[in-house]
């Protein structure tokens, strides 16, 4: 008959094992799912680690940005469409922020329906985020306008 203690060294090697297989499956760009956001007016977005790489976008301040990986002084990231590519990590930030998602979403004056509209954000907007209140989020463009936004609306 076993013990209790062989017992319980069985069953943590158990839970061990099947967080060790658990870990091999999930792709790796999701273990390192740190974000960053955009810091200056406009950054140039890369196909590869270096300024010799083509310049496939141009991204404005705010966006976020989830990082896959880093190489030297670049990041490669996924950005909220899940496109791939490469940004100079001088040029972002840890800057909480956000991107809408929806196609024209609703900024209020405070966190609820109850409040006024004072203006719409169309998807890709970035914002930087001030504050979370349950389920709405404070948020402000880089042009100074701020307002609330409902949590499921942006990335």
């Amino acid at each position: 008959m076993e013990t209790r203690k062989n017992i319980f060294y069985k069953i943590l090697e158990i839970i061990l094992l099947a967080l060790i297989f658990a870990l091999i499956r999930v792709p790796p760009e999701l273990l390192a799912a740190d974000r960053v956001s955009v810091s200056v007016g406009i950054a140039n977005v890369r196909s590869g680690p270096g300024t010799t790489y083509k310049v496939l976008w141009k991204i404005e301040k705010n966006h976020p940005l989830q990082i896959l990986r880093s190489s030297g002084g670049w990041y490669q990231f996924r950005d909220f469409e899940g496109d791939k590519a490469w940004i100079f990590k001088k040029l972002t930030s840890d800057t909480p922020t956000v991107v809408v998602k929806k196609k024209n979403c609703n900024i209020r004056s405070g966190p609820g329906l109850n409040h006024p509209i004072l203006f719409t954000a169309e998807y890709g907007v970035p914002f930087r985020v001030l504050e979370r209140k349950e389920k709405w989020i404070h948020v402000q463009h880089s042009d100074g306008d701020k307002g609330w936004i409902y949590a499921s609306l942006v990335w």
